[in-house]
């Protein structure tokens, strides 16, 4: 039976860079990907260009994200900020851009070469990577954990639970790290669809499908009062109505656990109209996951849980979410970071990351405007198609 330091549980953002922030600080780790090939969802992100993160501060990240995630965010956010990441990525070979929106994408725009870029760190600092890996059971042992595994079994002190949410199963995204959460005591949140679009009467769609809105407001309205308020772009399509702004307020939605709602549409011309959903897209096509395993179990300082001591999380996994741009990458990466941390510490690994410095002129973050690619982009896509993570 083989022994590590660190099991990390999924192959997706966060515990590519689980394993990554492992190596860095000289851990012995292993990450276990269910599927044959890892990052199967970082490879959807921004439409296959890779959103990776915001360019604004940590403390305006905070506020967008909202209660109760902000809060519970601030520590990990705070340790690996918006501008950090996208030094991480300079300073490991790949540069960033920022365009429309304060949306920080790979140089390239290709989503593979993030997905490269965290397996050649992996092989480079020795933290293996067994895909086809489906984890059959995750049991406490008197000494920390074991993990069981269609092939072979290893055990641990110390696991890091990165498995995502349960949107997009086909990725690995299937709820397994919440069961086992669940078994080992926690409460786990249910799921609801984040980031969907809205199925509407027939009428509201009436002549205009493939219509697009440029920066409109949308007001979240229950019981006649505004609940919240989001910004981005309208789309009508085939299926109903979608675009950033209305998916923004489908976590609103969810957040609040609204039955009978209204989303009041303002247009820039001053005309408004009000739309009465029938009900948001299915959760299996929603960008994000609202629920996981409950936050007030967690700690929010170390990421560790209070219920099972040895036992982290990292992204998704957790009842975190965020809205469209960037916001839910970042906190899978920081997320894990701040995890890996603090088991290091725990190792007696106390010289922590090294600190990333501001990047020589012209590796870091360029900022570029809207290029004629991307509106036509715009113009292809539809709103249920948007992996703008």
């Amino acid at each position: 039976m083989s022994k590590t330091d660190l099991i990390i549980i999924g192959g997706g953002a966060a515990g590519l860079m689980a394993g990554c922030a492992a190596g860095e600080l000289g851990l012995k780790a292993l990450v276990l990907e269910r599927k044959a090939k890892p990052g199967r969802k970082l490879l959807m992100c921004g439409n296959s260009r890779c959103n990776l993160t915001t360019n604004i501060s940590e403390d305006r990240m905070v506020q967008m994200f909202g209660d109760p995630v902000g809060p519970f965010l601030e520590p990990a956010l705070k340790a690996f900020t918006p501008s950090m990441s996208q030094r991480w990525f300079a300073a490991h070979g790949l540069k960033t851009v920022v365009k429309t929106g304060n949306k920080v994408y790979p140089h390239t725009e290709r989503a593979a070469d993030v997905l490269n870029l965290f397996t050649d760190q992996l092989r480079d600092r020795n933290v293996s990577l067994a895909c086809s890996s489906v984890v059959q059971a995750l049991e406490k042992t008197k000494n920390g954990f074991r993990v069981t595994t269609d092939n072979f079994v290893v055990e641990s002190k110390y696991v890091l639970i990165a498995t995502g949410g349960v949107s997009y199963p086909k990725t690995g995204s299937v709820g397994d790290g919440q069961d086992w959460a669940k078994k080992l005591g926690h409460q786990v949140e249910a799921f609801r669809p984040g980031l969907a679009g809205f199925e509407v009467e027939p009428g509201v769609l009436q002549g205009r499908v493939g219509k697009i809105y440029e920066k409109v407001t949308v007001d979240v309205l229950s019981k006649g009062n505004v609940v919240g308020q989001t910004r981005g772009v309208f789309e009508i399509e085939k299926w109903g109505v979608g675009g950033t702004a209305l998916t923004d307020a489908s976590r609103i939605v969810a957040r609040h656990d609204l039955k009978n709602y209204v989303l009041k549409v303002n247009l820039l011309d001053g005309k408004s109209e009000e739309i009465r959903p029938l009900n948001t897209r299915s959760i299996k096509e929603a960008m994000v996951t609202v629920g996981g395993v409950a936050l007030d179990e967690i700690d929010f300082q170390t990421l560790e849980s209070k219920v099972c001591p040895g036992l982290y999380f990292a992204g998704e996994v957790m009842d975190v979410d965020g809205p469209t741009g960037g916001y839910n990458l970042q906190a899978a990466f920081a997320t894990a970071r701040l995890a890996v941390s603090s088991v290091a510490k725990r190792c007696g690994k106390k010289d922590g990351f090294q600190t990333l410095e501001a990047p020589p002129k012209g590796q870091g973050a360029r900022r570029r405007g809207p290029d004629r690619r991307e509106h036509a982009g715009k113009q292809r896509r539809s709103g249920q198609k948007r992996r703008n993570r």
